[in-house]
Protein backbone atom coordinates (compact mmCIF):
# COMPACT_ATOMS: atom_id res chain seq x y z
CA UNK A 1 0.00 0.00 0.00
CA UNK A 2 1.34 3.21 -1.08
CA UNK A 3 2.51 5.56 1.78
CA UNK A 4 0.77 8.61 0.32
CA UNK A 5 -2.54 7.13 0.74
CA UNK A 6 -2.07 5.50 4.18
CA UNK A 7 -1.18 9.59 5.17
CA UNK A 8 -4.02 10.90 3.72
CA UNK A 9 -6.05 8.28 5.97
CA UNK A 10 -4.17 9.43 8.94
CA UNK A 11 -4.99 13.27 7.95
CA UNK A 12 -8.76 12.40 6.85
CA UNK A 13 -8.91 10.73 10.43
CA UNK A 14 -7.60 13.36 12.59
CA UNK A 15 -9.89 16.18 10.92
CA UNK A 16 -12.79 14.49 11.42
CA UNK A 17 -15.91 16.74 12.69
CA UNK A 18 -13.92 19.42 11.79
CA UNK A 19 -11.80 21.36 8.83
CA UNK A 20 -9.38 20.73 6.88
CA UNK A 21 -7.14 22.87 8.43
CA UNK A 22 -7.12 21.07 11.63
CA UNK A 23 -3.64 19.84 10.62
CA UNK A 24 -1.14 22.07 10.08
CA UNK A 25 0.91 20.92 7.35
CA UNK A 26 2.20 24.38 5.82
CA UNK A 27 5.61 26.03 7.10
CA UNK A 28 4.87 28.04 10.13
CA UNK A 29 7.29 30.36 12.68
CA UNK A 30 7.96 28.51 16.19
CA UNK A 31 7.17 30.41 18.97
CA UNK A 32 10.62 30.67 20.40
CA UNK A 33 13.91 30.99 19.21
CA UNK A 34 15.66 28.18 21.36
CA UNK A 35 16.17 24.61 20.14
CA UNK A 36 12.82 23.49 18.67
CA UNK A 37 10.49 21.84 21.59
CA UNK A 38 9.20 18.72 19.40
CA UNK A 39 6.64 17.71 21.97
CA UNK A 40 5.38 21.21 22.87
CA UNK A 41 4.74 21.90 18.63
CA UNK A 42 2.61 18.71 18.29
CA UNK A 43 0.56 19.22 21.21
CA UNK A 44 -0.42 22.81 20.94
CA UNK A 45 0.16 23.01 16.61
CA UNK A 46 -0.09 19.92 15.27
CA UNK A 47 -3.73 18.54 15.97
CA UNK A 48 -6.12 21.45 16.33
CA UNK A 49 -9.14 18.66 15.71
CA UNK A 50 -10.96 19.33 19.80
CA UNK A 51 -12.29 15.43 19.05
CA UNK A 52 -8.51 14.28 19.04
CA UNK A 53 -6.45 14.23 22.08
CA UNK A 54 -2.93 14.07 22.18
CA UNK A 55 -1.62 11.80 24.83
CA UNK A 56 1.74 11.63 23.96
CA UNK A 57 4.45 12.12 22.10
CA UNK A 58 7.86 9.80 21.32
CA UNK A 59 11.17 11.08 19.29
CA UNK A 60 11.67 7.96 17.85
CA UNK A 61 14.56 9.22 15.99
CA UNK A 62 16.04 12.64 14.39
CA UNK A 63 18.21 13.18 11.23
CA UNK A 64 19.69 16.70 9.96
CA UNK A 65 19.00 16.76 6.31
CA UNK A 66 22.45 15.99 4.08
CA UNK A 67 22.33 18.93 1.78
CA UNK A 68 20.30 21.09 3.82
CA UNK A 69 21.83 21.29 7.18
CA UNK A 70 20.04 24.30 8.90
CA UNK A 71 17.04 21.68 8.74
CA UNK A 72 16.49 19.07 10.75
CA UNK A 73 13.46 16.14 11.11
CA UNK A 74 12.33 14.79 13.82
CA UNK A 75 10.72 11.40 13.48
CA UNK A 76 7.83 11.03 16.53
CA UNK A 77 4.73 9.02 17.98
CA UNK A 78 1.79 10.24 18.80
CA UNK A 79 -0.76 8.46 21.12
CA UNK A 80 -3.90 9.51 20.73
CA UNK A 81 -7.27 9.24 21.34
CA UNK A 82 -10.83 10.09 19.52
CA UNK A 83 -14.34 9.27 19.30
CA UNK A 84 -15.87 6.79 21.48
CA UNK A 85 -12.82 5.52 23.55
CA UNK A 86 -10.89 4.94 20.90
CA UNK A 87 -7.33 5.16 20.23
CA UNK A 88 -4.58 4.63 18.47
CA UNK A 89 -0.38 5.49 17.33
CA UNK A 90 0.54 7.26 14.40
CA UNK A 91 3.52 8.15 13.33
CA UNK A 92 4.51 11.63 11.84
CA UNK A 93 7.80 13.49 10.81
CA UNK A 94 8.53 16.85 11.35
CA UNK A 95 11.16 19.55 9.59
CA UNK A 96 12.39 22.37 11.73
CA UNK A 97 15.08 24.60 11.66
CA UNK A 98 15.66 26.35 14.41
CA UNK A 99 18.22 28.68 12.79
CA UNK A 100 15.61 30.18 10.95
CA UNK A 101 12.54 29.43 13.47
CA UNK A 102 10.66 27.89 10.67
CA UNK A 103 8.47 24.41 11.07
CA UNK A 104 6.67 21.92 7.96
CA UNK A 105 5.43 18.73 7.91
CA UNK A 106 6.59 18.44 3.98
CA UNK A 107 10.04 18.86 2.76
CA UNK A 108 9.72 18.40 -1.45
CA UNK A 109 13.39 18.48 -3.35
CA UNK A 110 12.65 21.78 -5.70
CA UNK A 111 14.71 19.71 -8.36
CA UNK A 112 13.07 15.88 -8.26
CA UNK A 113 9.63 16.70 -7.10
CA UNK A 114 11.03 13.94 -4.47
CA UNK A 115 9.12 14.00 -0.88
CA UNK A 116 11.88 13.85 1.02
CA UNK A 117 10.14 11.70 3.93
CA UNK A 118 9.85 8.78 1.55
CA UNK A 119 13.85 7.54 2.21
CA UNK A 120 13.92 9.03 5.90
CA UNK A 121 13.54 6.49 8.41
CA UNK A 122 14.88 5.95 11.88
CA UNK A 123 17.95 2.88 12.28
CA UNK A 124 16.40 -0.49 13.05
CA UNK A 125 17.64 -1.89 16.80
CA UNK A 126 19.23 -5.36 17.09
CA UNK A 127 16.00 -6.59 19.31
CA UNK A 128 13.91 -6.84 16.37
CA UNK A 129 16.02 -9.63 15.47
CA UNK A 130 14.35 -12.25 17.91
CA UNK A 131 13.14 -15.79 17.34
CA UNK A 132 9.73 -15.51 17.41
CA UNK A 133 9.62 -13.57 14.20
CA UNK A 134 12.41 -15.33 12.14
CA UNK A 135 10.62 -16.67 9.21
CA UNK A 136 12.92 -18.21 7.01
CA UNK A 137 16.91 -18.71 7.10
CA UNK A 138 19.37 -19.06 9.43
CA UNK A 139 19.29 -16.59 12.89
CA UNK A 140 23.07 -16.69 12.29
CA UNK A 141 22.79 -15.62 8.72
CA UNK A 142 25.39 -13.00 8.35
CA UNK A 143 22.66 -10.54 6.80
CA UNK A 144 19.44 -9.97 8.45
CA UNK A 145 16.01 -8.59 6.89
CA UNK A 146 12.96 -7.51 8.61
CA UNK A 147 9.69 -7.27 6.66
CA UNK A 148 6.22 -5.44 7.68
CA UNK A 149 3.71 -6.38 6.22
CA UNK A 150 0.04 -7.27 5.17
CA UNK A 151 -1.27 -10.60 3.91
CA UNK A 152 -3.70 -8.95 2.10
CA UNK A 153 -1.75 -5.86 0.44
CA UNK A 154 -1.46 -6.38 -3.07
CA UNK A 155 1.89 -5.09 -3.15
CA UNK A 156 2.60 -7.71 -0.59
CA UNK A 157 1.57 -10.40 -2.50
CA UNK A 158 3.59 -9.90 -5.30
CA UNK A 159 6.84 -9.80 -2.69
CA UNK A 160 6.63 -11.77 0.61
CA UNK A 161 6.02 -15.22 -1.43
CA UNK A 162 8.63 -14.58 -4.00
CA UNK A 163 11.02 -13.10 -1.46
CA UNK A 164 10.70 -16.06 0.93
CA UNK A 165 11.18 -18.27 -1.49
CA UNK A 166 14.18 -17.11 -2.52
CA UNK A 167 16.15 -17.00 1.21
CA UNK A 168 14.54 -20.53 1.64
CA UNK A 169 16.94 -21.51 -1.18
CA UNK A 170 19.78 -19.45 0.37
CA UNK A 171 19.05 -20.45 3.83
CA UNK A 172 22.82 -19.17 5.43
CA UNK A 173 22.85 -15.61 2.99
CA UNK A 174 19.90 -13.74 4.64
CA UNK A 175 17.85 -14.54 8.09
CA UNK A 176 14.19 -13.08 7.35
CA UNK A 177 11.78 -11.69 10.19
CA UNK A 178 8.59 -10.84 10.10
CA UNK A 179 6.63 -7.95 11.58
CA UNK A 180 2.74 -8.41 10.81
CA UNK A 181 1.33 -4.64 9.82
CA UNK A 182 -2.00 -4.95 8.97
CA UNK A 183 -3.95 -2.14 6.99
CA UNK A 184 -7.49 -2.16 8.63
CA UNK A 185 -8.84 0.64 6.92
CA UNK A 186 -8.23 -0.36 3.55
CA UNK A 187 -8.31 -4.67 4.09
CA UNK A 188 -9.91 -4.85 7.38
CA UNK A 189 -10.03 -9.13 6.96
CA UNK A 190 -6.11 -9.20 7.98
CA UNK A 191 -7.19 -8.16 11.54
CA UNK A 192 -8.45 -12.05 11.65
CA UNK A 193 -5.71 -13.18 9.05
CA UNK A 194 -2.96 -11.64 11.07
CA UNK A 195 -3.96 -13.23 14.17
CA UNK A 196 -4.72 -16.84 12.44
CA UNK A 197 -0.96 -16.21 11.30
CA UNK A 198 0.40 -15.86 14.89
CA UNK A 199 -1.23 -18.74 15.89
CA UNK A 200 -0.41 -20.74 13.03
CA UNK A 201 3.32 -19.44 13.99
CA UNK A 202 2.99 -20.30 17.69
CA UNK A 203 2.42 -23.46 16.58
CA UNK A 204 5.41 -24.39 14.76
CA UNK A 205 3.69 -23.65 11.53
CA UNK A 206 5.47 -20.85 10.27
CA UNK A 207 5.08 -22.06 6.35
CA UNK A 208 1.43 -22.52 6.91
CA UNK A 209 0.97 -19.01 8.05
CA UNK A 210 2.63 -17.51 5.87
CA UNK A 211 0.57 -19.82 2.71
CA UNK A 212 -2.11 -16.78 4.02
CA UNK A 213 -1.22 -14.89 1.12
CA UNK A 214 -2.39 -17.20 -1.44
CA UNK A 215 -5.84 -16.36 0.09
CA UNK A 216 -8.70 -15.00 -2.22
CA UNK A 217 -11.16 -13.09 -0.21
CA UNK A 218 -12.67 -10.04 0.02
CA UNK A 219 -11.09 -7.73 1.65
CA UNK A 220 -13.60 -6.12 3.55
CA UNK A 221 -14.96 -8.99 5.30
CA UNK A 222 -15.06 -9.22 9.18
CA UNK A 223 -16.93 -11.90 9.95
CA UNK A 224 -14.21 -14.79 11.75
CA UNK A 225 -16.28 -17.59 11.10
CA UNK A 226 -16.25 -16.76 7.71
CA UNK A 227 -12.94 -15.99 6.66
CA UNK A 228 -11.47 -19.05 8.80
CA UNK A 229 -14.12 -21.16 6.69
CA UNK A 230 -12.23 -20.06 3.66
CA UNK A 231 -8.76 -20.41 4.97
CA UNK A 232 -9.67 -24.16 5.79
CA UNK A 233 -12.02 -24.45 1.87
CA UNK A 234 -9.01 -22.89 -0.10
CA UNK A 235 -5.60 -23.84 1.89
CA UNK A 236 -6.77 -26.69 3.60
CA UNK A 237 -5.18 -24.85 7.16
CA UNK A 238 -7.56 -25.43 10.32
CA UNK A 239 -7.44 -22.52 12.95
CA UNK A 240 -10.13 -22.23 15.81
CA UNK A 241 -12.55 -19.13 16.44
CA UNK A 242 -11.08 -19.61 20.25
CA UNK A 243 -7.50 -19.70 19.17
CA UNK A 244 -6.80 -16.07 17.37
CA UNK A 245 -9.18 -14.57 20.14
CA UNK A 246 -6.68 -15.41 22.84
CA UNK A 247 -5.70 -12.21 24.53
CA UNK A 248 -1.58 -13.12 24.14
CA UNK A 249 -2.58 -13.60 20.28
CA UNK A 250 -4.08 -10.29 20.33
CA UNK A 251 -1.12 -8.51 22.23
CA UNK A 252 0.92 -9.86 19.96
CA UNK A 253 -0.41 -8.47 16.77
CA UNK A 254 -0.64 -5.28 18.66
CA UNK A 255 2.59 -5.47 19.43
CA UNK A 256 4.31 -6.02 16.24
CA UNK A 257 1.62 -2.80 15.19
CA UNK A 258 3.34 -0.62 18.00
CA UNK A 259 7.25 -1.76 16.66
CA UNK A 260 6.47 -0.97 13.06
CA UNK A 261 4.97 2.81 14.00
CA UNK A 262 8.14 3.28 15.55
CA UNK A 263 10.21 2.83 12.46
CA UNK A 264 7.53 5.00 11.17
CA UNK A 265 6.14 2.21 8.75
CA UNK A 266 2.94 4.20 6.97
CA UNK A 267 2.61 1.65 4.56
CA UNK A 268 3.80 -1.82 3.11
CA UNK A 269 5.71 -3.69 2.64
CA UNK A 270 8.07 -1.87 4.26
CA UNK A 271 11.88 -3.60 4.46
CA UNK A 272 15.24 -3.25 6.56
CA UNK A 273 18.04 -5.12 4.96
CA UNK A 274 21.01 -5.05 7.65
CA UNK A 275 19.47 -1.85 9.80
CA UNK A 276 18.96 0.12 7.39
CA UNK A 277 15.84 1.02 5.31
CA UNK A 278 15.29 -0.77 2.05
CA UNK A 279 12.98 1.37 -0.40
CA UNK A 280 13.80 -0.64 -3.44
CA UNK A 281 13.08 -3.84 -1.21
CA UNK A 282 15.96 -5.58 -3.36
CA UNK A 283 19.04 -5.33 -1.45
CA UNK A 284 18.27 -9.33 -0.32
CA UNK A 285 18.74 -10.46 -4.03
CA UNK A 286 22.16 -10.14 -4.40
CA UNK A 287 23.23 -12.79 -1.73
CA UNK A 288 20.77 -14.69 -3.60
CA UNK A 289 23.89 -17.00 -5.45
Amino acid sequence: MSKLLISAITATLLTTASNAGDINTTVGKQETSNQFDVKNFVKKHLIRNPMVKVNSVEVVGTQTLKNSPDWKVYMVVMDISYGKKKHMKIPEMIFANSKENLVTMKMIDAKTGTDLSRNIKPKLPASYYDDAHLVAGNKNAPHKMVVFSDPQCPFCKGFVPKMLKDVKAHPDKVAVYYYHMPLLRLHPVSDTLTRAMEVLSRQGKKDEAMKLYGLKINPRMTNEDKILEQVKKQLDIDVKKEDINKPEIKKAVKADVDAGTRMMVRGTPTVYFDGKYDAGRSLYKQYMK
